[in-house]
């Protein structure tokens, strides 16, 4: 692992698109149009198979040819960080080992969920995967669907050991707990937004960007706004993330990424389709996430 790999902006965490038919199967089409966009919305990178990818519905064969496919369109000009997490070691081994082999610049392990792991499960659990491969691995902690939460000392033990861990993607929906890792971590981890609407708070304490859904839709935008964050520009930053606001909460109403693909269909991307159990967007999200940006688009210059 190069000691120099650093996060830093906006990494687009990409929908994966279905078709239509009973099957669901993956609109590759439609996956490679959404990483051109990305592309040329200059974002610094992209994120297949997290949680807006749908990546626990996804079957293994499935998810090694997503990565696969984003590695080849990306083609090395944006950083390609796979999500690999399950609630087995085994498991998230194994898929962390194949994404590497895939060409992923970076894995991303989510914390494993239903099992409830003790701290030093979490530990274990971390510790294994990240020995099983030699790419920088991005910890995903997000407690709300999980329902365990990677306390700070564990993380601490973590990177004591694991020297590849090198970014946490902090999803706990609290900016003192971003605030304490920056403190007790400085340059030793970049750590991440999980979430839209706290991208500016989390840069304000030394957060370094943000894993981003409204960037599916706003690339450009989302790209502008973290950027001015990063560079301190405050007043501008918060006319930028405030103006941005209404459309992140608008795509939050309902489980991501339900609204998140209801707007991209709205826009001609992509179908709306998830996998059970999730449910399509409903009326009225469908409503407020139009009116939101339909909103920001008339307030822009």
């Amino acid at each position: 692992m190069s000691t120099a790999f650093r996060m830093q902006g906006t990494y687009t965490a990409l929908v994966t698109p279905f078709r239509g038919d009973p099957a669901q199967s993956i609109d590759w089409a439609a996956l490679d149009a959404l990483i051109d966009f990305q592309l040329e919305g200059g974002v610094h990178g992209v994120v297949p198979c997290g949680t807006t990818g749908e990546a626990p519905t996804l079957s293994e064969g499935e998810q090694v040819e997503i990565i696969s496919r984003v590695v080849e369109r990306a083609r090395g000009r944006l950083t390609v960080v796979a999500g690999t997490g399950t609630n087995s070691t085994r498991g998230t081994i194994e898929r962390s080992r194949q994404a590497e082999r895939a060409g992923a610049d970076a894995i991303m392990v989510v914390t494993p969920y239903y099992s409830k792991p003790s701290q030093e499960g979490l530990l274990r659990h971390f510790l294994s995967v990240a020995e099983s491969v030699s790419c920088p691995v991005v910890l995903y902690n997000i407690p709300g669907r999980t329902g365990v939460d990677v306390v700070p000392d564990t993380l601490e033990k973590l990177c004591q050991r694991a020297e590849n861990v090198v970014c946490v993607k902090e999803s706990t929906g609290n900016v003192l707990r971003a605030q304490a890792l920056v403190r007790s971590f400085g340059d030793r981890l970049s750590i991440l937004s999980g979430d839209d609407a706290l991208t500016l708070p989390m840069a304000a304490v030394g957060g370094r960007g943000v894993v981003s859904v409204t960037s599916n839709l706003l690339p450009r935008e989302v790209v502008r706004a973290t950027a001015l964050a990063l560079e301190g520009s405050l007043a501008e930053a918060r006319r930028s993330h405030f103006s941005l606001l209404p459309v992140h909460e608008a795509l939050f109403l309902e489980p991501n990424p339900s609204p998140i693909k209801a707007a991209l269909a709205m826009e001609g991307r992509m179908g709306d389709g998830v996998r059970s159990p999730l449910a399509v967007a409903s009326a009225a999200t469908r409503a407020s996430v139009d009116c939101a940006l339909k909103e920001y688009r008339r307030g822009q210059p």
